[in-house]
């Protein structure tokens, strides 16, 4: 006959395989997921551009935001953190990225966003090469798992033109 620490160990290891058998099983599962992302970016207002006094040049932008991020939600999604850049290249760089907003969604029901915005961060380039420049709107999201691996991806959105002087 077993004592009943044997019985405890054997419950407490017979309990931990299980559950490290439901959370393998749930990452399985997520690998096979294939959301289907909606979302839009544009430009609705330029509210600064100057140079700083460092030299740097500094964009304020307002712009609409709307996303139905829905499909990136599973049984085993914790919440998704979702933000936009805007990408350029320049004589010293061949990729700058800068974040210009971000949002967690806790759940499925807060992930069709339709907002406008105006850029929770500056958009500021090392030096003065932002005027006359593309940039293009890039939505990235990073959906949290319950257990098992992050899943990141990232859609370009759309491009504007910065003015070719500043609008302080």
């Amino acid at each position: 006959m077993h004592s009943w620490t044997q019985r405890l160990l054997a419950a407490a290891t017979t309990a931990g395989v299980l559950l490290a058998a439901a959370c393998a099983a749930a990452s399985a599962l997520d690998a096979f997921h294939a959301p289907a992302v909606q979302a839009q970016a544009h430009v609705t207002k330029i509210n600064r551009f100057h140079k700083q006094i460092n030299g740097n040049d500094k964009v304020t932008l307002t712009f609409n935001v709307s996303a139905n991020l829905e499909s990136l939600f599973t049984w085993n999604t914790k919440q998704v953190f979702v933000f936009l850049t805007a990408e350029y290249e320049n004589a010293k760089n061949s990729l700058n990225q800068v974040s210009l907003w971000d949002h967690i969604i806790p759940e499925m029901e807060l992930a069709k966003l339709q907002l406008e915005v105006k850029s929770k961060y500056p958009l500021i380039d090392q030096g003065s090469s932002l005027r006359g420049t593309t940039v293009l709107f890039v939505l990235h999201w990073h959906a949290m798992p319950n257990a098992g691996a992050m899943i990141r991806d990232r859609m370009p959105l759309s491009e504007f033109r910065l003015p070719d002087t500043y609008t302080s």
